[in-house]
């Protein structure tokens, strides 16, 4: 949850100091660059093939082939990254064109966005190492420390930002520099808040690169078409960043901050359960015991549907008010408001689809098979372009949110689809379960917040700081107030039991304090 909002709270300061225009266009463009990259051959890696593989040494051979085994992978991924980088720091250019050629109409746009490409590719070689300490430490059940990481990675990329934006012109740098040294200042902190853990658990370093050991060779063979299924949604979102350059300036910013925002609950529900959930999968798996794995499978996407789908109605009947909360001040426009808001609802529909694929398509891994979800995401991402462009000539840059999202959740069906075929069932009939029960106690908490934000609007009409935090907080206070009433009159059990768990835990702090 730190991580998640720090993460906004990021988003905020860029938007405060540079609003939707030229610049943050330019570098969004040259962040989708080494992000795409990253995605590709450094997270994914970690959760198509490094996790399940590391998860199986741990299991059936220990720690210290284990160990081996991860420092194995580092030195490949230091190698890989290291020639990546080198390359998109001399090809920025030609990349930059291809994927934004339209910035050319606006005069240095084009060089911008080339310098900021060539400042943050590095990223891509700090992100494999902590996606690489991620991996190890998830497997081996801890949690905390892998989850701060992108918490430091969002403070120092903060600070940083902040200290270096009055430096820039008297250096007679661009000022949106800062915000690219700030994301390599945060990439170190990354990894350097994860090494005392893994010392802890007993790892240690070593450059030597051992190719002949099977366990390597085996996260090879899984990693080419791994990070290919894993990278979808990221393969999507290029599509969209190459689309949206030529909706004119600020579209690329407005997508941006809208799946940031709409990302928040994607982490807290999505991501931070499927990190979870992924290491037992992996050890049901290798053990063999697929009711082991069908049980923790359900349960993950069990709790991701009691909180994605009333997470996605609320961001949709709130998403105006939210974002001007947020956002409204500095360079950001009551313009650039409603164009992120729009993009904000259509990306919400998506969000459950968004959820169910992190912890769907690590599965198929896990259980050894690779080409499913390739071929799938292979489809995906040609029938995300196709629905992208068709949309985008009728409703601009908004039909990019809503192809993005219709899209991840088409994949995310057929992806349960043939799991459900695969493991001889999911518990079809508990997830359809929690889904109706749940979507009926959204829907009524989605009219209460619609209602009770257009009363509150009514009487506080003004777009200050003061109007908008009482409108947007009293709305959601209600909303979560109704779903809680609703979700305990239909007996949706795995939500009951959180809200019952977090209570009991809440008194038993008052009591003892």
């Amino acid at each position: 949850m730190t991580s998640r909002i720090l993460g906004l709270a990021r988003e905020q300061v860029m938007a405060y100091l540079f609003g939707a225009g030229n610049a943050m266009d330019a570098f969004n463009v040259a962040f989708r660059i080494p992000n795409l990259v990253r995605d590709l051959f450094a997270e994914g890696v970690m959760s198509a093939a490094f996790v399940p593989t590391f998860a199986r040494s741990l299991t059936q051979e220990g720690r210290v082939a284990a160990w081996r085994l991860g420092n194995n992978v580092i030195n490949g991924l230091l190698v890989t990254t290291a020639l990546v980088v080198v390359a998109g720091i001399v090809f920025a250019n030609p990349f930059v064109m291809l994927l934004a050629g339209d910035f050319a109409a606006v005069p240095g746009k084009v060089e911008l966005t080339v310098l900021l490409t060539r400042v943050m590719m590095p990223i891509l070689a700090l992100v494999a190492l902590a996606a690489a300490a991620m991996g190890m430490l998830n497997s081996m059940d801890r949690y905390f420390v892998p989850a701060l990481a992108p918490a430091v990675f969002n403070v120092l990329s903060i600070v940083t930002t902040i200290v270096l934006v009055p430096v820039m012109p008297a250096l007679g740098l661009p000022v949106i520099l800062s915000v690219a040294i700030g994301v390599l200042v945060g990439g170190i902190g990354q990894i350097a808040i994860q090494i005392p853990a893994l010392h802890r658990e007993g790892f240690r370093y070593e450059s030597r690169l051992r190719a002949s050991d099977p366990r390597l060779r085996e996260v090879l063979l899984l990693m080419g078409p791994g990070t290919l299924g894993l990278a979808a949604t990221q393969l999507n979102m290029f599509v969209n960043t190459w689309l949206a350059t030529g909706e004119g300036t600020g579209a690329v910013s407005w997508l941006s901050y809208a799946y940031r925002l709409m990302y928040l609950p994607l982490g807290l529900f999505g991501a931070s359960i499927a990190t979870a959930s992924m290491p037992a999968i992996a050890r049901r798996a290798a053990e063999g015991d697929l009711g082991g794995l069908r049980k923790t499978l359900s349960s993950g996407i069990a709790m991701m549907l009691t909180f994605n789908v009333p997470a996605s109605l609320g961001l949709i009947v709130l998403a105006h008010p939210i974002v001007a909360l947020l956002f409204e001040r500095g360079r950001f426009t009551p313009a650039d408001t409603m164009a992120t808001a729009d993009a904000v609802m259509w990306y919400a529909v998506g969000l459950t689809g968004y959820s169910v694929v992190k912890v769907a398509t690590p599965t198929f891994y896990a259980l050894g098979d690779s080409r499913t979800p390739v071929a799938l995401s292979a489809l995906t991402v040609l029938a995300n372009a196709a629905l992208n462009i068709a949309l985008v000539r009728s409703f601009g840059y908004r039909g990019l949110a809503a192809g993005t999202a219709l899209t991840a959740t088409l994949y995310a069906v057929v992806l349960m689809m043939i799991l459900r075929a695969r493991l001889g069932g999911i518990d079809g009939a508990r997830l359809a379960s929690v889904l109706w029960r749940q979507g009926i106690a959204s829907v009524a908490m989605a009219a209460a917040a619609w209602i009770v934000e257009r009363e509150m609007a009514a009487a506080l009409p003004g777009h200050d700081l003061r109007s908008l935090l009482i409108r947007v907080g009293v709305s959601i206070v209600t909303a979560i107030a109704v779903l809680v009433v609703a979700s305990r009159l239909l007996r949706v059990t795995e939500f009951n039991d959180l809200v019952d768990g977090v209570l009991r835990r809440l008194r038993s702090k008052t009591g003892s304090g």
